[in-house]
């Protein structure tokens, strides 16, 4: 993946000319080279002829919802994808993320923002292409040993149950991701806990306490959307 700006490429999806043509001018100042088209149909094409590092997705496309295309585009690539939503849509958000969006950003949003996340987006995308089947995952000061499944933060081990542990490692794998409050339930205690919200709750309050993270910092709470593991050491 390729982290120098002059060296990005976007991928702008949206039906909004006047959107479309300010991301145009304003990502492009800024170094990008962008693409960009007005239906899903063309989106999904441009994916694979243009292979941009990442794709910027209004959710409202004309010809298929962007919460299909997330579940068209993760058939065959793992891309990032940052939503644009408007502030009302929590429940499209929630959706997209399902679908396989990494993040979104809600409109309307000014340059500054919207490359900020476009850069963190694509720090984490490597981050995890580069993670492979490492035995050690490390994000900021956590270290995590998947064979003696032991846990340490700034050097110091942290003592977890099986479940905190398997929490902790899932959302260490998807570094940067925003998971919804279903997916981490139905991909860690299984389909049938899917709305249980109050499991999750406390087992993130625990995590929280026992990596010292009683503000948030490094498991990041989405309100109404999820949860995030990030980085606390890094700037945006």
């Amino acid at each position: 993946m390729k982290m120098d700006s002059f060296m990005t490429k976007l991928l702008l999806i949206d039906d909004d000319r006047a959107l479309l043509r300010a991301l145009e001018i304003g990502l492009g100042a800024k170094g990008y080279e962008t693409a960009s088209c007005k239906t899903a149909k063309d989106g999904l094409a441009q994916a694979v002829n243009f292979a941009p590092d990442l794709i910027l997705l209004d959710i409202g496309l004309p010809d298929l919802n962007g919460i299909d295309f997330c579940r068209k585009l993760r058939a065959f690539s793992e891309m990032p994808i940052l939503v644009l939503s408007a502030a009302e849509d929590e429940a499209q958000k929630v959706a997209a993320l399902d679908a396989g969006a990494d993040d979104y950003v809600t409109k309307p949003f000014g340059m500054a923002e919207l490359e900020a996340r476009i850069r963190v987006a694509l720090r984490h995308a490597k981050w995890r292409s580069n993670l492979s089947e490492k035995p050690t995952m490390t994000v900021g000061t956590i270290s995590v040993d998947l064979e003696k499944r032991l846990v340490t933060n700034c050097g110091i081990e942290v003592p977890l149950t099986g479940k905190e542990f398997d929490l902790l490692v899932y959302l260490a794998r998807n570094f940067g991701k925003v998971y919804t409050h279903h997916q981490i339930l139905r991909d860690i205690w299984g389909r049938g806990y899917g709305d249980e919200t109050h499991y999750l709750r406390v087992y993130i309050n625990r995590l929280r306490k026992k990596l010292g993270d009683p503000e948030g910092k490094i498991i990041k709470t989405k309100p109404g959307i999820g949860y995030q593991l990030f980085d606390a050491t890094e700037e945006s």
